[in-house]
């Protein structure tokens, strides 16, 4: 950095400090030019000295501009009062109107528009009036009509710098409200992955554990009396591990980077693997019904992903809570452009997990507080998230219901901020 640059950053960190340095220099330009005499006989020239009320008045201007930050009218007035003076008892004219031009300049650069011109064109007027009138040249001599030219100029300058100012501030406030929206965006768009990924957690693991657990405990309690469907159970129990260890890999795989190694490749689970999912639920003893309309359509890779999570969790919560003997129904219709999906259960004991709202299965039996569950939770969020409705609850005479409607048309997924909430 050079010394001149060093200067320059030191005088802007005080400009207590650099406006004195100016005031400075606009008193020594206005000496220098007191002392030229500018009709010789051979053009202007050093030839005559100021009078003390022009040196005093000159000391005043200078000495005013020092605080022309702080208070940039009260030095206007300070600085136009003298040059006033100057000009109505100077013989000889001292330039007083430069430090009017430095006031003028800051206070436009430090106001507004209509305030500058409130100030500058009475300046203006009343300056050039009175230097016509007490001026031994003609009226129309252009240190007379100077003025104007000088103070329109100042009023000008100053309010360029102003509007190039807030020009400047606007773009870096702009600048930044659009640094602070990117940053929001992408920590709501990571808080929205998470949830998502979570959710999906959730339902593979709840689903295979549950069929583990229950192939489990009947492996224990038919392996002395029965080997071979002890060892059918732990078969089913093979299967579902291994399946569940296979959509734990696929979902943890979407927390790798693009360039990781062993990046999952296996497509998201859907309705075309419903019939594969029912099955895991009828081996490990739930009787499953199954009624659609499906013509083999394509869907959305999302509402294909909720329908198939909605149906997951809610078979996978009669496994768990509905008891023995119990048994299930899935439909999946399309009614106009809405997906429809239906999940009942006649329900044969057992408590149903809390679904963090304190609602739990019609047929829970006491027993030990356990933690709350998130299935419920996490089917609202999956069909809020695509505009869609979900209602849970109990069954007229016995057992549980989740209806789900997924809208199938972009418009209505684009509308979900407008949707109704599951209720």
């Amino acid at each position: 950095m050079t010394s001149l640059a060093r200067i320059r950053d030191w005088l802007t960190a005080h400009p207590l400090a650099f406006d004195a340095t100016l005031a400075f220099a606009v008193f020594a330009c206005m000496v220098t030019a007191s002392f030229v005499e500018p009709y010789g006989l051979h053009g202007p020239h050093f030839g005559r000295a100021p009078e003390a009320i022009s040196v005093v008045l000159m000391v005043i201007s200078a000495a005013a501009l020092v605080f022309r930050r702080r208070t940039p009218l009260l030095v206007l007035i300070i600085t136009v009062a003298a040059s006033l003076v100057e000009v109505l008892t100077g013989e000889q004219r001292a330039p007083v109107m430069m430090a009017v031009v430095i006031a003028l300049f800051t206070v436009a650069s430090m106001t507004n528009r209509p305030t500058t011109w409130r100030f500058a064109l009475p300046i203006m007027a009343v300056l050039t009036a009175a230097a016509m009138l007490t001026s031994k040249l003609p009226w129309y001599a252009q240190e007379n009509l100077g003025v104007i030219a000088w103070a329109g100029l100042a009023a000008a300058a100053g309010d360029a710098l102003r509007s190039r100012r807030a020009f400047v501030d606007a773009i870096q406030e702009r600048a930044e409200r659009a640094e602070r929206t990117r940053e929001q965006e992408a920590l709501r768009r990571v808080a929205e992955e998470r949830l998502r990924i979570a959710r999906d957690l959730h339902d593979v693991v709840a689903h295979h554990i549950a069929l583990v657990n229950v192939q489990a405990g009947v492996a224990s309690h038919v392996m002395d009396k029965r080997p071979d469907q002890a060892k059918e159970a732990l078969a089913h129990v093979r299967e579902a591990s291994r399946s569940a260890l296979n959509e734990l890999r696929a979902t943890v795989g979407l927390l790798r980077q693009s360039g990781d190694p062993e990046a999952p490749t296996e497509p998201a689970p859907g309705l075309a693997r419903l019939d594969e999912l029912l099955d895991t639920f009828r081996a490990a003893g739930l009787p499953v019904e199954l009624v659609h309309n499906d013509n083999g359509e394509h869907l959305q890779a999302a509402v294909d992903l909720a329908a198939y999570r909605i149906i997951q969790e809610a078979l996978t919560n009669v496994q768990k809570h509905a008891g023995t003997g119990a048994e299930a129904e899935v439909s999946v219709l399309r009614v106009s452009r809405n997906l429809e999906i239906t999940v009942l259960d006649n329900g044969g004991g057992g408590a149903q997990p809390e679904d963090g709202k304190g609602a739990r299965h019609p047929h829970e039996q006491p027993g030990p507080k356990s933690e709350g569950g998130h299935g419920l939770i996490g089917m609202r969020e999956r069909v809020s998230a695509l505009g869609g409705t979900c209602t849970t609850g109990p069954r007229y005479g016995g057992g549980f219901r989740v209806h789900a409607i997924l809208p199938l048309s972009t418009e209505a997924q684009q509308s979900s901020s407008r949707s109704r909430t599951c209720r």
